[in-house]
């Protein structure tokens, strides 16, 4: 029987979406933890490094052993759209997340950064619902569009110039960008992962976008490397491997047992491990402003992604009860 047949690939998924119980919150919880460390660890990077050779060298690593383990596990290639779905994933996760993020903190704290990549979790669950066609309660898109408010507004009163007006600058523009397109790949990898597997889908993503950034690589490689410390290249080696490419095992894997609404619920806790690493890593203060950002950027989050939890059950319970109606009529 042929394996590429389109009919046993929607009828046999890599992973069920409702397999192992809360199986999946935990593989969710372990990439988080991973991911945690990624934007501390960008600011110790691009300390020493140029941040462009930081965002794409990391992906390129990450390809290599992404390629060997794909060759080694022998894995069948995506077909049809699913190639289209993985330029996606990679456009996000591969090429705008890390680059964007990479430019910013080489201008700012990493804390205060943190605040606003805590905006996540809703815009991946925002994202989600678009790409599912769901349709949310009034309360999700009201804490969704408070959540983008708070780390607006907090981006607004930590920007401008010392002594000068408030305002954003540019690198919070690049972590609102970030933002977006980790959201769109974190929805749309989440998806195919029930379909590739779950390291499956972020090693062709990475793969996908290797020509791309290796051309940028070798375009940024830094012309001193001998002034670089062991400090920026073990901050970008656990970029590469761990940030670019395990994590997404566990954090792609969760999402596709999911539920992938109740698994991203996890990401709350990320922004508040970023904060605590980059007080014990960088030594950072923790000011109040950060403290109160963070709190309000992610109770927001939390509530945008428990008011859709709610509305996807309710409509679950809809669907089953006019189901049970149709029955008894025939």
């Amino acid at each position: 029987m042929n394996l590429d047949n389109s009919a046993i690939k929607q009828s046999s998924p890599v992973l069920s979406s409702g397999s192992r119980g809360r199986t999946g919150l935990w593989w969710g919880l372990l990439g988080v933890a991973a991911f945690s460390l990624t934007v501390p660890l960008t600011r110790v990077a691009v300390a020493g490094l140029n941040p462009v050779f930081v965002g794409s060298g990391r992906a390129v690593v990450a390809a290599v052993l992404a390629i060997a383990a794909l060759a080694l596990t022998r894995q069948r290639l995506p077909h049809g759209v699913q190639w289209a779905r993985l330029g996606l994933v990679a456009a996000g996760i591969v090429v705008g997340f890390p680059m964007l993020t990479s430019l910013a903190l080489a201008e700012m704290p990493a804390a205060r950064a943190a605040v606003v990549i805590g905006l996540l979790p809703a815009a991946t669950a925002v994202v989600t619902v678009w790409r599912t066609g769901e349709r949310p309660s009034l309360g999700f898109w009201v804490s969704a569009g408070l959540g983008g408010a708070a780390a607006v507004v907090f981006a607004l009163l930590q920007g401008g110039a010392p002594g000068g007006a408030a305002g954003l600058e540019w690198p919070d523009l690049l972590l609102f960008g970030a933002v977006l397109l980790a959201a769109l790949g974190y929805a749309e990898g989440g998806l195919l992962a029930r379909e590739l597997g779950a390291w499956q889908t972020v090693s062709w993503a990475l793969a996908v976008a290797l020509p791309v950034m290796l051309a940028i690589t070798l375009t940024a490689v830094p012309l001193a490397v001998g002034v670089v410390g062991w400090q920026q290249w073990a901050a970008f080696g656990y970029l590469a491997v761990v940030s670019m490419f395990l994590g997404f095992f566990a954090w792609y894997r969760g999402l596709a047992q999911g539920p992938m609404a109740t698994v991203s619920q996890v990401q709350l806790v990320q922004p508040v491990l970023s904060i605590v690493w980059a007080a014990l890593l960088l030594g950072e203060v923790i000011t109040l402003p950060v403290a109160l950002g963070g709190l309000a950027v992610i109770l927001c989050a939390g509530f945008a992604v428990r008011s859709r939890l709610r509305g996807g059950r309710t409509a679950i319970a809809s669907r089953g009860r006019l189901g049970a109606r149709g029955r008894i009529r025939h």
